[in-house]
C-alpha cells in the first residue's frame, strides 16, 4: 500500500525513512526530494527494482537511469578510469547539480538497462535525499514523473503521476526550496568517458562555473571556451557521436529530463 510521509515533520521523516529502506530492500520505489527535483528511486543492485523503475515511469531500457551516491568515495567503487578533471569537478560541485557519465567498474553485479558499460553518477544536496542514501546505499533514480509529463517538485505532485507503482513517497516540501517552476532545473550532465570532458545536457549548474574548475570542458555542441566550432575538436578527439552512449539521466538527458 502506498504511504506518503511528511519529512518536515522529525517524527514522520524518521518513520518515513524507516520506512523507504525497508521498501528498497523488498525491491520496490519510493519517491524523494532532490536538490533539483523529486526522484524516484530504486535499488541498483537488483534488476527487478530498476525495471519496476523504469515500468512506472513508461520508459525502455534504452533509457536507463543515473545512480545517486551518498558519498564521493563511492566514485571509485562504481566507476572506472576517472579522469583527474573529472575527479576536480566532483570534488568542487558534489554534492550538487552535476550529474556525470563514466565507465563503469566491470565486476558490479547490476542491470541499470542498455548502458554500454556507462554509468551516470551523481551526489544530491538535499539532507532527505543523503540519509536516504546513507540508509541504503547507491539508487538508481529518475526523475519523479511519467516520461514526457513535467518534473515533480512535489511528492504530492508524484503522487498523481506514479501513484500506486511507488511503495513510499517522502514529503519534503518543494523543490527546489523556495524554488518556482523556471527554477526546477535538473541536473547537468558531464561525459567523462572520453577526453576534453563534453557537456552533454545543460542544467543546474552552468558552463562558466563548470569551466572555472575544468577550462577545457567542451560544451553542448563539443565546443571548447571561445574556439570556433570548426576548430573546438583535433583528429584525437572523438566525434559527440562517437562517444559512449551513457545512461539518461532523466527525460530529456543524454538520450534523449529528470533528475539527474
Amino acid at each position: 500500500m502506498t504511504t506518503t510521509y511528511d519529512c518536515t515533520a522529525a517524527d514522520q521523516r524518521a518513520e518515513g525513512l524507516e520506512n523507504a529502506q525497508r521498501a528498497i530492500r523488498q525491491h520496490k520505489c519510493v519517491v524523494f526530494p532532490t536538490d533539483t527535483v523529486y526522484g524516484i528511486g530504486a535499488d541498483a543492485f537488483s534488476p527487478q527494482a530498476v525495471n519496476m523503475l523504469l515500468a512506472s515511469k513508461g520508459r525502455s531500457r534504452k533509457m536507463p537511469p543515473p545512480v545517486l551516491i551518498p558519498r564521493l568515495n563511492a566514485l571509485d567503487g562504481l566507476a572506472t578510469d576517472v579522469p583527474a578533471e573529472a575527479r576536480k569537478l566532483a570534488e568542487a560541485f558534489w554534492p550538487g547539480g552535476l550529474t556525470m557519465i563514466f565507465h563503469a567498474q566491470p565486476s558490479l553485479d547490476w542491470d541499470l538497462g542498455e548502458t554500454k558499460g556507462t554509468v551516470a553518477l551523481r551526489m544530491p544536496a538535499d539532507d532527505v535525499a543523503q540519509d536516504l542514501l546513507t540508509l541504503t546505499g547507491p539508487l538508481a533514480v529518475s526523475s519523479a514523473n511519467r516520461t514526457g509529463q513535467p518534473a515533480a517538485r512535489t511528492a504530492a505532485e508524484a503522487l498523481t503521476q506514479l501513484a500506486e507503482s511507488v511503495e513510499v513517497y517522502l514529503e519534503g516540501g518543494l523543490r527546489p526550496e523556495g524554488g518556482t517552476d523556471m527554477d526546477a532545473l535538473p541536473s547537468t550532465i558531464i561525459d567523462a568517458t572520453a577526453l576534453p570532458l563534453r557537456v552533454v545536457r545543460q542544467g543546474a549548474l552552468a558552463l562558466e562555473k563548470l569551466r572555472e574548475v575544468v577550462p577545457g570542458l567542451l560544451d553542448i555542441d563539443g565546443n571548447a571556451a571561445d574556439v570556433p566550432a570548426a576548430d573546438a575538436r583535433t583528429a584525437d578527439v572523438p566525434a559527440a557521436d562517437a562517444r559512449p552512449a551513457g545512461p539518461a539521466a532523466g527525460d530529456g538527458s543524454v538520450t534523449g529530463p529528470g533528475v539527474e
